[in-house]
């Protein structure tokens, strides 16, 4: 198997939403390079994953915990609890402005004791578009409030609410994803960001948005032929894909990412490509180190 499959595997199993912690866990290890890194950014970690990056002693990890937009508080602060000092700080502003494109929005900062959410609530009712912006950027507005701004004419509201607000409906999260790229991978991390209702949108001219819906498992037949690499990437993460035909897409460099983080997976499977390429990773330094070339 060529060597040029490590990182699609790795990258697949960093995300597959059925990886067991102990799969997580072995991807912290240094031979599994950025994959590691992005998903203590970007993924929900279970516990044991979560604990096992909090007390990393590679400080590159503790930092991507830092950034993950799924720590909520209901678990141990990184930036409370961790050894490295200031960088942590330094980690919480870029975690506040992490996924947004040139056009977007700025970091946020605490509003002062006295803006409470009444003030927020008056900006949202206000007739003048600035102030109904103002409101949106706050996780202060109500249920009812944020499904008013949802529906605002003023699309800079609509795309603030979706990006800021936890409350904000998915029909509104997956309209911004379709107009507006910059905003895309910020989205993508929210829980309440759709899956699937979306095949409407498998004829997209844009390759991203029909990656989003060859990715719905609800899909009758992913759309595998599709010319761009990353629609067939997403569609080789169907859990209703055979395990025959995962063996194909895992050997295949267009579809091993997406076989990798096919939730249908077997965790056993996973430990073996896990296996594969971190065993792999280690002969090829240990051969550099000799001033051997590598294998292709």
């Amino acid at each position: 198997m060529s060597e040029s499959l490590y990182e699609p595997w790795l990258r697949g199993v960093a995300f597959n939403p059925a990886a067991p912690s102990d799969v997580l866990i072995r991807l912290m290890q240094p031979a599994a390079g950025e994959a590691a890194l992005l998903m203590c950014t970007g993924r929900d970690l279970p516990d044991a994953a979560f604990d096992a990056a909090l007390r990393h002693p590679d400080r590159r990890i503790r930092q991507a915990l830092a950034l993950n937009r799924h720590v909520d508080a209901s678990r141990p602060a990184p930036l409370a609890t961790d050894p490295s000092g200031p960088a942590w700080a330094e980690c919480w502003a870029i975690r506040l402005v992490i996924g947004h494109g040139p056009d977007c929005l700025l970091p946020i900062t605490e509003p002062a004791p006295r803006t409470g959410p009444d003030w927020f609530a008056a900006c949202a009712v206000s007739e003048e578009p600035v102030l109904r912006r103002v409101a949106a950027n706050s996780s202060l507005l109500s249920a009812g409030l944020v499904k008013a701004l949802a529906q605002d004419d003023d699309e800079e509201v609509r795309v603030r609410l979706a990006c800021r607000h936890p409350l904000a409906p998915p029909h509104l999260l997956l309209d911004v994803f379709v107009t507006r790229p910059d905003h895309r991978p910020h989205l993508l991390t929210l829980r309440g960001f759709p899956r699937s209702g979306l095949a409407h949108l498998i004829g997209h001219p844009d390759p991203e948005v029909r990656a989003l819906a060859a990715a719905d498992p609800a899909l009758p037949v992913p759309p595998g032929d599709d010319p761009d690499e990353s629609v067939c990437r997403a569609a080789a993460a169907d859990p209703s894909l055979t395990p025959e035909a995962l063996e194909a897409l895992l050997a295949n460099p267009r579809t091993a990412q997406g076989a990798a983080a096919d939730p249908s997976l077997p965790a056993s499977r996973m430990h073996a490509l896990l296996d594969r390429c971190l065993n792999g990773a280690a002969t090829s330094r240990s051969a550099a180190g000799h001033g051997e070339a590598t294998p292709t």
